[in-house]
């Protein structure tokens, strides 16, 4: 039996604004898991929505990460300058069948959505499946999803059965307007940086079955010996505002302060139901994190 593949985890924000406290617990957690397995821990700025990014952001994210002790190895990956990678991918796919032009408008999925439920995922109803409407130019790639439903665990949140045709349809990889979707780059970048485990926020659970059956369709052609298995997943619980909605950068998520990082530290480690840690500075604190985040991995298994 082949060693299993060393760990390597990784970090991967959007510049669209500062770091918050709820992207600083999704990096601590990631951060603590590469240490606690003796594995890497990459960052990675995922920047593919180019008219809402900003180096400032991406400058105040380095810098906040820096203050806080969470080093990551190897250079930093930036998606705006992999875009040659992308298009490799995507053609790949194409060779395989796996996308198809889409001419559907957002109203006209909508429309096709009008009976569901509020709050019910919307899903594409294959309009362009077999062929685009005879006159209408493509807005989109689409991906083909799998006839098989996708099975994947989570560490913390248990086994899930996804069925991409009935709670997505075929998804887009590429946008009409020429920037990437998010399920392609993230399996690209994933695949080539060799990411053998996700330490994530729970709101992206439901993004993971899609994430898969790309990785699993980059690999379409290889050797049996050459496939590389999807990583592993652990969706952490996010940081809740006042009003209960998730902490981001939509909902006014105030910067990270600049001032004391032990305490931010504390304030996010106790969102994840842990005691306070006294230290002085961030590498004692880190230090003294790392076996008590081993004893909360064990706990938190599903």
């Amino acid at each position: 039996m082949p060693a299993p593949a060393p760990y390597i985890g990784r970090f991967a924000p959007s510049p669209t604004g500062p770091l918050h406290l709820g992207s600083l617990a999704t990096a601590l957690g990631s951060f603590l898991d590469a240490k606690v397995h003796h594995g890497q821990w990459l960052l990675r700025i995922e920047d593919i929505d180019e008219g809402r990014c900003d180096t400032a952001s991406i400058e105040h994210i380095v810098r906040t990460l820096k203050r806080h002790g969470l080093q990551w190895q190897g250079e930093v990956w930036v998606q705006s300058q992999r875009h040659s990678v992308y298009e490799t991918a995507l053609k790949h796919l194409n060779i395989l069948n796996l996308t198809y032009p889409c001419a559907c408008t957002r109203k006209e999925i909508d429309d096709a959505n009008s009976q569901r439920a509020l709050g019910e995922n919307r899903i594409y109803p294959g309009t362009c499946r077999h062929g685009m409407p005879e006159g209408r130019e493509a807005r989109a790639i689409r991906f083909r999803c799998p006839t098989e439903p996708i099975q994947w665990h989570d560490h913390r949140l248990g086994t899930f059965n996804d069925d991409l045709n009935a709670s997505s349809g075929d998804f887009v990889l590429k946008r009409g307007d020429g920037f990437w979707a998010y399920h392609l780059v993230v399996v690209v970048d994933d695949l080539a940086s060799k990411v053998t485990q996700i330490v994530r926020g729970e709101d992206l659970a439901d993004t993971t079955a899609r994430q898969i059956a790309v990785w699993e369709a980059l690999q379409g052609g290889l050797e049996t010996q050459a496939i590389v298995n999807p990583p592993s997943y652990w969706h952490l619980p996010v940081i809740l505002a006042e009003d209960g909605q998730k902490l981001s950068k939509q909902t006014g998520a105030l910067a990270v302060p600049e001032q004391d990082p032990v305490l931010n530290l504390n304030t996010v480690w106790q969102h994840f139901g842990l005691g306070k840690i006294k230290a002085t500075e961030v590498t004692q604190w880190l230090e003294l994190a790392t076996p008590v985040w081993a004893n909360y991995r064990a706990a938190q298994a599903a």
